[in-house]
């Protein structure tokens, strides 16, 4: 890959959250994180476009530290609680990798995980029927970010996506929002105002998923994946393991097939990849077909996150 990892990271932040959106405009695709209250809170962000330069190894990844919950998860946490433990609290970090999410494969593991976000809304709740077609042709599981809203709108797709043993259901909130506990933006969608706001953007979505899978999800993904480290251990409390990414393979939609092709071909052993499954109009199908073969022919093996985190 033609950029290291951190930097990838940092240029293409906004990527991952832009399966939400119909189209970007060139003059909007570099932003960062703004204020609470210096953008309104849209569920159409814009987001950058990293370089289409042809990919070249990678250094292997690292995965970030997991804090443990700070208290047991369960029916004992509820949003009163949640309140009352983290309302008074002020964040000291904020962003892609604070602790406790996970960015990284345990070191050592040689497979690649691949993840894919339906983020649901006005331009975000369309199905990728040639990507989920694509992945089961060649047997590769994956690990699907489902919101509450591209739930709603695709009954019968989740239904059949949920009794597929391919595919692991995983949370990817109930808003779509970056989950924050001071109203914190990323890329012009306004955060969760505070703890309440916090727990409800994650168990809502986890309740959701629980009354439809029959358990709830392991893992959590937030709206353009940005946390502060106090919603970040709520979501923890909650029960749910935050998982971040290491490569972002489509730019949110937004590459074409060759841009996704080169930067799923350049996964490290280890990587976890995020892409989009609701732009069925974009070049993630056709860039996930071109690379996948290949891997396969080399070796490389898939799993979805609990096969390999537990």
């Amino acid at each position: 890959m033609s950029l290291s990892r951190r930097t990838l990271l940092i240029v293409a932040a906004g990527s991952a959250l832009a399966g939400c959106q119909a189209t970007a405009r060139p003059a909007e695709r570099v932003m960062a994180a703004v204020p609470a209250g210096a953008a309104p809170a849209t569920p159409e962000p814009a987001v950058p476009v990293i370089s289409a330069a042809p990919s070249a190894p990678t250094a292997p990844v690292t995965q970030v530290a997991q804090v443990a919950p700070a208290a047991p998860a369960g029916p004992a946490f509820t949003r009163a609680v949640a309140v009352d433990r983290y309302g008074a609290v002020e964040p000291a970090d904020w962003g892609l990798e604070v602790p406790g999410v996970i960015t990284a494969l345990p070191d050592g593991e040689q497979a690649t995980a691949l993840t894919f976000d339906a983020c649901g809304g006005p331009g975000g709740s369309a199905y990728d029927a040639d990507l989920i077609e694509l992945l089961r042709s060649h047997d590769v599981p994956a690990t699907l970010f489902l919101n509450a809203r591209w739930i709603d709108a695709n009954p019968a797709e989740f239904e059949s996506l949920a009794g597929d043993p391919l595919f692991e259901i995983a949370n990817h909130g109930t808003l779509h929002r970056p989950l924050s506990v001071t109203g914190r933006s990323a890329y012009g969608i306004a955060g969760t105002g505070d703890a309440a706001d916090a727990y409800d953007e994650v168990a809502g979505n986890r309740e959701k998923l629980a009354a439809l899978l029959g358990h709830p999800p392991r893992f959590f993904r937030s709206g353009t994946a940005h946390y502060d480290d106090v919603a970040a251990r709520i979501a923890a409390d909650v029960g749910q393991r935050l998982a971040g990414f290491t490569v972002n393979a489509d730019g949110g939609a937004t590459f074409t097939g060759s841009q996704v092709r080169q930067e799923v071909a350049a996964t490290p052993p280890g990587g976890i990849v995020i892409a989009h499954m609701n732009h069925p109009a974009g070049g993630t199908a056709p860039g996930f077909g071109a690379a996948l073969p290949a891997l396969l022919v080399a070796g490389r093996r898939f799993v979805r996150l609990s096969d390999v985190l537990g």
